[in-house]
C-alpha cells in the first residue's frame, strides 16, 4: 500500500461517566492535542494494544517484519539491521538526558522517505536511527496512566503525514488542501512558499464556523505562549475579526488556562474546548515528555473534579510524530480516491491520507474528533456538518462512539503518579528543556548496533485489555461468553469452551485475526497454540484456504460481538459451556492479551 498522507502514529484516550447512559446526556467535549509523539514510541510496551507483540506485524520482501529497519554501512559497519530499542537502554544520566532528545525531522520528505511506499522500513536511514527508539512507563507515568486508566486508541494515526501546520489544520477543519491551496508544511508567514503552495493564511471554513452559526458554544483555552499551536489563527477569518467579536474572543484571544481551570470548577465550560499548551508544555522534542505529563495532569484533575465530570468527554491526541517511528502501516484510501491523492510537490512519488483500561481498535484520525462531536450534537438537536471533509475520510474514519459504554459507566477515579512541577526561570517561564539541555547539551544515547535480540528489543508488559469498536488486526485476543472461552484444546479438530480465567492468560484461548480487506468486518482466526484456522462448522484446520469468513461486528456500548460465520448462524457459547451455532444474537466479550509465553 503506497502511503502519502497517513501516519500509523498519535494517541487518542477518551473518559466518558454519564448519568443518563447515552450520548446526549454529555453536555461538554474537551478536545486538547499535544505535539509530535508517535504510539510506538510511548505505547509500544503497553499490554493489551497494538504494540510491540503484534501478531499481524507487516513482513516486507526481504522477509523480516517492519520491526527490523534497514541500516546503511553509512550508519554502522556491525549490522544491517535495527529493532525499535528502549532509549534508556544504558541506564544512568541518560533517563534523564532523553527528556529533552530530538528523534530526527517531522517533515514531509523524511517522513515519506522513511515509509517507503508502505514498506515503512527506512527510519534509520531516512531520519535518524532514533526515530525507531522508545520509552517505558517509568518515563512517561502520567501519560501512560491515563491511557491505562481509560481508553487508549491504538489505531489512531495522524491525518497527514508531515508537520503540525497541515494536521492541525485538519483538527481544525476536516481537510489541509481546499481552495487552490496545498498546505503540507509549517508556513506562519504570509504568502506562498517558492513552488506556490503552503499558502498563509488559510481561507476555507473550520468547525467553529459551523459551531458559531449553530449557536454551540465554543472557545480555545490558551496563554499567551502558545507557540502559534492554536489552528484557528491561522484561518483569514480569525485573522480579520474584530477585537471583541466572537471569533477574536473565543478563537484567537489569549483567555489562559487558569479561565479553563476556574470554567471547570463551576461546571460552566462551554460545549466545545480546544486546549492549547505553552510551548514547554507541548511535548514537542526538545520539550520534554515529564512537563507535557504535568500539563495533562492538570487538565484532567479540572475535569475529574469538575461538577460535570460525569458529563464531560476528555480527549487527548497529538498531532503527529514528530520524526518517532511506527511500525503500523496506515488506513488508506484506494488510488485516485477522490479528496484523497494528490501529486507529490516533493517528487517523492505519486500516491494518496474511552474509564476502565480498554483499548479502542478502529480507524481514526483527527477527522474522528470531529465526527465525534458532531454525532453528540447531531444528539443534542444541533445539525453540523462539516463540509470540507473529504468523503472517504466521512466514510471510512471511526466516528469515536464505540469507544463510550454509555450502559456501564464507571465513575471512579484513578490515582496517577503525580507529576512534578516544571523547572521555570527567574522570569517564571518554563525553562526544563533549556535547563536539560544545557547540562547534557546535545548528547545522544547510543544506538544499540549489533547488540540486539528480537526477544528483549519487542519485550512488553504483560497484561490485557477489554476491547472496543470494530475489530482490527495486530492482537492477540479472546472470545468470552457465559464464563467460558472459544479455545483450541490443541488434540481435536473441534473448537471447545474452556473456563475463562481473571487474567485471560490461557495460549489455547487466544487468536489472531486476519483482515480480509482494510477497513471491513470480516476476518480468518486462527489459533495462537497451533495456527489453526476456524473452519467451517466451527472445526479446526490446519490449511489457511480452509478457513472460513467470520464477520464481527461490535454491538456497542459494552453488549460484546457478534460472531457470524459463513452459514449465517451465530456462533455461540451455551451456559454448560457448549459451542454452538444459533440464530439468536449473543455478543462474546473480546480482550486484547499480551503474554509472552
Amino acid at each position: 500500500m503506497s502511503l502519502l498522507q497517513l501516519s500509523a502514529v498519535g494517541l487518542l484516550a477518551a473518559h466518558i461517566g454519564v448519568s443518563a447512559y447515552s450520548l446526549e446526556s454529555i453536555d461538554h467535549v474537551v478536545l486538547f492535542m499535544q505535539e509530535n509523539r508517535a504510539f510506538d514510541h510511548y505505547y509500544g510496551t503497553m499490554a493489551g494494544v497494538r504494540g510491540f507483540a503484534d501478531p499481524n506485524a507487516q513482513v516486507n520482501p526481504n522477509g523480516n517484519t517492519v520491526f527490523y529497519q534497514e541500516v546503511p554501512s553509512s550508519l554502522s559497519n556491525v549490522t544491517d539491521e535495527l529493532l525499535p530499542w528502549y532509549l534508556n537502554w544504558k541506564g544512568g544520566n541518560w533517563t534523564e538526558a532523553t527528556q529533552c532528545i530530538v528523534a530526527g525531522d517531522n517533515g514531509w520528505v523524511a517522513n515519506h522517505g522513511a515509509l517507503n511506499f508502505g514498506l515503512n522500513n527506512q527510519w534509520p536511514r531516512n531520519n535518524t536511527p532514533y526515530s525507531w527508539g522508545y520509552f517505558k512507563r517509568e518515563d512517561i507515568p502520567v501519560q501512560f496512566g491515563i491511557a491505562d486508566a481509560y481508553t487508549v486508541a491504538d489505531m489512531y494515526q495522524e491525518s497527514v503525514i508531515g508537520a503540525t501546520m497541515p494536521n492541525r489544520a485538519v483538527w481544525a477543519s476536516g481537510n489541509n488542501h481546499l481552495d487552490g491551496n496545498l498546505f503540507i508544511d509549517n508556513m506562519w508567514s504570509p504568502g506562498c512558499d517558492a513552488t506556490g503552495f503552503n499558502c498563509f493564511p488559510l481561507t476555507w471554513k473550520t468547525i467553529a464556523d459551523y459551531y458559531q452559526e449553530s449557536n454551540v458554544t465554543w472557545q480555545v483555552w490558551q496563554n499567551v505562549d502558545n507557540w502559534e499551536d492554536n489552528p484557528f489563527s491561522w484561518f483569514e477569518q480569525f485573522i480579520d475579526a474584530a477585537n471583541g467579536s466572537a471569533y477574536q474572543i473565543r478563537g484567537n484571544s489569549n483567555t489562559g488556562l487558569d479561565k479553563f481551570f476556574e470554567a471547570a470548577a463551576e461546571g460552566t465550560l462551554p460545549q466545545v474546548s480546544f486546549i492549547i499548551s505553552d510551548q514547554e508544555l507541548t511535548e514537542h522534542p526538545p520539550y520534554m515528555p515529564k512537563d507535557g505529563g504535568w500539563i495533562q495532569q492538570q487538565i484532567f484533575n479540572a475535569v475529574v473534579k469538575s461538577p460535570k465530570y460525569n458529563s464531560t468527554v476528555l480527549m487527548l491526541s497529538y498531532d503527529e510524530s514528530g520524526g518517532w517511528g511506527d511500525h503500523v502501516v496506515p488506513y488508506t484510501s484506494p488510488e485516485g480516491t477522490e479528496g484523497e491523492w494528490i501529486l507529490d510537490p516533493y517528487d517523492t512519488g505519486f500516491g494518496p491520507y474511552t474509564r476502565g483500561g480498554h483499548v479502542f481498535t478502529e480507524n481514526a484520525d483527527h477527522n474522528s474528533q470531529i465526527l465525534f462531536v458532531e454525532k453528540w450534537l447531531a444528539a443534542k438537536g444541533h445539525n453540523v456538518t462539516t463540509e470540507q471533509m473529504p468523503e472517504w475520510r466521512r466514510n471510512h474514519m471511526s466516528d469515536l462512539t464505540k469507544a463510550f459504554d454509555f450502559m456501564n459507566p464507571d465513575f471512579s477515579i484513578p490515582e496517577l503518579e503525580q507529576a512534578t512541577y516544571p523547572l521555570a526561570d527567574a522570569n517564571a517561564l518554563w525553562s526544563g528543556s533549556a535547563y536539560c539541555e544545557a547540562k547534557y547539551g546535545d548528547a545522544l544515547p547510543p544506538v544499540p548496533y549489533g547488540l540486539q535480540n528480537a526477544t528483549e528489543a519487542l519485550a512488553t508488559e504483560q497484561g490485557y485489555k477489554k476491547v472496543r469498536g470494530q475489530l482490527t488486526e495486530g492482537r492477540w485476543l479472546t472470545f468470552e461468553l457465559n464464563g467460558y472461552a472459544l479455545s483450541n484444546p490443541g488434540n481435536t479438530s473441534s473448537i471447545v469452551a474452556g473456563p475463562s480465567t481473571p487474567e485471560h492468560e490461557e495460549k489455547s484461548q487466544r487468536w489472531v485475526l486476519q483482515q480480509l480487506s482494510p477497513g471491513g468486518n470480516v476476518f480468518h482466526m486462527y489459533s495462537a497454540l497451533d495456527g489453526k484456522y476456524i473452519s467451517a462448522g466451527m472445526q479446526l484446520a490446519t490449511n489457511g484456504t480452509a478457513a472460513q469468513n467470520i464477520t464481527l461486528t461490535d454491538m456497542g456500548n459494552g453488549q460484546g460481538y457478534t460472531f457470524i460465520q459463513e452459514n449465517g448462524l451465530y456462533a455461540s457459547v451455551a451456559a454448560n459451556g457448549t459451542v454452538g451455532s444459533t440464530d439468536v444474537v449473543s455478543g462474546f466479550q473480546v480482550f486484547s492479551v499480551t503474554y509472552a509465553s
